[in-house]
This record gives C-alpha cells, sequence and structure tokens, in this order.
C-alpha cells in the first residue's frame, strides 16, 4: 500500500523517547523534568513524546491519581504537571537542542467528566440506555462517535492548538486503529497545512495495513511479542524471527518507519520491564532497533536500566543514578545513525540486507550500504559464547571499525570470521572506501 502523505524529513531517522512525567521526577513536574533535556539530547535523543499532558478526568478514576488516558480537556494543560506557559518554555528549550517533540493524542475515547459531556453529549456513542458507554471493557473512559461531522471538526482545532500556540511537531495517536482511518486522512490533511508534522500509530501495520497511508511510523507489537517469546523459550527458532523481520519489509510502504521496541509504558507497567521480559538480550535487541530499517523507541528510564515496573495510576517515581549506565551504549549508536549514510532510512529495503553467516541458528547478521559508507550488523541471539562466526563478506570489502571496541578490521575475501560473546553484538563500520 502507497502512503498518500510524505513524511517530514527529519523523522526518517529520529531517535523516539517516551516521557512519562509523573514518574520521571520525585516532584513529577515539567520544571523538574528539564534539566534532563540536555542529557537525552546528549544521549543522542531525536523526538521526545511526551505521554498525554491533558488534564485527567476525576470521575470514574483509577488509583488516586487516574490515568494519563482519560482526559477531561483537549485543549487544557494538566495541572500535575505545570502549566501552559511551563510547556511552551520547554518546547522552545527543546527546540534549541534540537530536539522534536511530540504529544500523545486519545482520540477514540475521553474520561466521564470531559467537557463534552456537558457541552457535546452529542459527540459521544450511547448505548440503548441513552448512556454514554466503552466498547472495550475500560471503565474510566467513554467513546466517542465518529459518525458525528462536527465532533470531528473540534477535535481536529484542539490538535491544531498544541501546534500553533505550543510549537509540538508531531502526534503520537494512542490505540489508532481504533479511530476510523478516515478520520486520521482528514486530520492530517487539515493539521499539515500548519507545518509538516509527524504522525505515529499505536497499532501494528501488519495488522492494520490501512493505516500505513497515512502515518509515518508504527509500532512492531508482533516483533516485540515474537522476542519475548524467543528468549523465553530458551531462545529456539531464530528463524521465526527472520520471518517476522521480512514480514514487516514485505508488506509495508517504502516510506514507512517500523518503530522498534522492547519497552513503554503499557509493557512495563503491565506486562514486565525489559529486564523481566529479555533479560541480557534486551542490549542486543537495542542494538537491532536502532540498525535495522526504522525507528527505535525508547521508554523513560531504559537508559539506567530502570528495573522496575512503574505503577500507572498512583506516584512511582523513577530512581536516576548520577550515570546512567546504558547511556553511553545509546549514545554511540544513536550518533553512528546520524553519522554513517548507511544508516539513513530510504525508501530503497534493499539496502538493508541480511546476508550469510556459519552460524544462523543464533546469529542474525546483516549489512547495509549506501554509496562509500557500508555498516555489518552480527547479533548473538544465543546465551553461548560463539568464538567463530564467519559471515558473508562479498560487496563490503575494506577496513573496518568495531563500533564498541574500536578493534580495527580488513575484510578483502569473500568471507571473515569474528567472536561474538553471548547476547553479545558486532557493528562493523566503514565510513569511506578503500582501493584494493
Amino acid at each position: 500500500m502507497k502512503s498518500d502523505f510524505e513524511a517530514v524529513s527529519w523523522s526518517r531517522n529520529t531517535v523516539v523517547y517516551e516521557v512519562n512525567l509523573r514518574q520521571y521526577t520525585a516532584q513529577g513536574t515539567l520544571r523538574a523534568f528539564r534539566p534532563h533535556l540536555k542529557r537525552l539530547a546528549d544521549m543522542g535523543v531525536g523526538t521526545l513524546w511526551f505521554m498525554p499532558i491533558t488534564p485527567i478526568s476525576a470521575l470514574h478514576r483509577k488509583g488516586s491519581l487516574g490515568s494519563y488516558y482519560a482526559c477531561s480537556s483537549y485543549r487544557q494543560f494538566s495541572p500535575e504537571f505545570g502549566t501552559i506557559q511551563e510547556w511552551k518554555e520547554l518546547v522552545k528549550e527543546a527546540h534549541a537542542l534540537g530536539l522534536k517533540v511530540i504529544i500523545d493524542w486519545v482520540a477514540n475515547h475521553t474520561g466521564w467528566d470531559h467537557e463534552w459531556t456537558k457541552n457535546h453529549p452529542a459527540f459521544y456513542k450511547k448505548n440503548q440506555e441513552g448512556q454514554f458507554y466503552d466498547a472495550h471493557g475500560w471503565d474510566d473512559v467513554i467513546d466517542l462517535d465518529y459518525e458525528n461531522a462536527e465532533m470531528r471538526v473540534t477535535m481536529i482545532d484542539a490538535m491544531k492548538y498544541w501546534v500553533v500556540e505550543t510549537g509540538i511537531d508531531g502526534f503520537r495517536c494512542d490505540m489508532a486503529m481504533l479511530t476510523p482511518v478516515d478520520f486520521w486522512v482528514q486530520a492530517r490533511k487539515s493539521l499539515d497545512q500548519l507545518k509538516p508534522l509527524f504522525w505515529l500509530a499505536e497499532l501494528d501495520p501488519l495488522d492494520n495495513p490501512e493505516y500505513s497511508k497515512v502515518f509515518d511510523a508504527a509500532y512492531t507489537w508482533r516483533w516485540m511479542n515474537a522476542t519475548r517469546d524467543f528468549y523465553q523459550n530458551n531462545a529456539q527458532n531464530i528463524h521465526h524471527l527472520r520471518q517476522v523481520i521480512e514480514l514487516y519489509g514485505n508488506t509495508l510502504p517504502p516510506s514507512f518507519g517500523p518503530a522498534w521496541f522492547t519497552s513503554n509504558h503499557d509493557e512495563n507497567s503491565w506486562n514486565g520491564t525489559e529486564i523481566e521480559k529479555y533479560g541480557p538480550m534486551a542490549e542486543a535487541l537495542a542494538v537491532f532497533s536502532a540498525t535495522w530499517k526504522g525507528l527505535p523507541l525508547l521508554y523513560t528510564g531504559q537508559e539506567i536500566p530502570n528495573p522496575k515496573r512503574l505503577k500507572f495510576f498512583e506516584k512511582d517515581p523513577i530512581h536516576w543514578e548520577t550515570e546512567p549506565r546504558l547511556h553511553g551504549f545509546y549514545q554511540k549508536i544513536f550518533a553512528l545513525r546520524g553519522t554513517n549514510n548507511a544508516l539513513q532510512n530510504t525508501e530503497d529495503f534493499q539496502q538493508c540486507l541480511q546476508i550469510w553467516n556459519s552460524v544462523d541458528h543464533h546469529v542474525f547478521s546483516f549489512r547495509r550500504k549506501a554509496d562509500e559508507d557500508c555498516l555489518i550488523v552480527l547479533i548473538n541471539f544465543s546465551g553461548w559464547d560463539l568464538p567463530e562466526v564467519t559471515f558473508n563478506s562479498i560487496d563490503t570489502q575494506g577496513t573496518y571499525t568495531e563500533l564498541f571496541s574500536n578493534e580495527s578490521i580488513h575484510l578483502e575475501h569473500e568471507s571473515y570470521s569474528i567472536a561474538i560473546p553471548a547476547w553479545g553484538y558486532k557493528i562493523l563500520v566503514k565510513k569511506k572506501a578503500d582501493p584494493f
């Protein structure tokens, strides 16, 4: 399926970092979060995605603080996090650091005491008794009615407010597949007239392919579930992982960006931290997410890495260290995305090519090549140290530097052998062609 829209240029290679303001600091405010901006920019983050910043409904609230995703207004700023003026200042500071800012947009439903329930009750679906309801078993929210044309226009006007008045750069659209795709087309046509925006969908495009025509990127739930099952079943059947990867490559429009992740607010709170789900495989998956075609998604605290499930409806702050242990790891790999042409996401998916290796029941290997730049990535998805992994180096001759060890490796034959530790990885980088 071909996309009906062109992605804004900076979004093709950005790194998206999800900010959970409530749990980011002890204070849980914009003011307390702002000192982290420079650190995140230094780490190589390109886009900050803020969980909903709108006020939370009190009626049928879950826990003492309620869910971010049960809003009481689409045009107000949540007093839990600060003021609208503080938000505008944060967006400006982020932009000055080279960061983009997108906000979570919850279009399918609102909280029970949203201002529309009083001012525009016709905007909502109603059951046979004429009462508001939610069709998905979420008892703190109620569904909007997308048959109502006035509601659609009012929703789009609210989205425009955040772009025009606060300068945001796009939207992460919550449970996007629950909202009709033609609404997102309508919204994008209207909002992109203001400025080019980034549109990230919370859905898997393999399950909802029609949404690929309007969004620039979307989640890879099938990949996340497959890798979790792979690790928890003693790392059996790596070939299934290859099949899932190929599905994304064969199914998505060339311009579309699969968003790779191991954690987010839902996964962390309800299904476990990445440490629980993946153990020592987590870093290997982070390498894949940053080097395969698409966009890496990070969640609050993964750079620590955060070892605990964060409560969703109560205060439960992250415990930050002076220097998060994985800051340098992410910094190296994200910097590479910005400096090596082979990692630039283009419409040519063939530039990201799986290559043969001698231990293919454990090792995933691929190369990315563009002009004179080339990247060879080998990831050991097993708990075994592999002293000799031979891989195909045809069409990749030259002198490479391994990203993390700085070891120099000269490829001049059709194959080369390298050692990879358990759950380890090698990223071989070439910046310019060597004459032979």
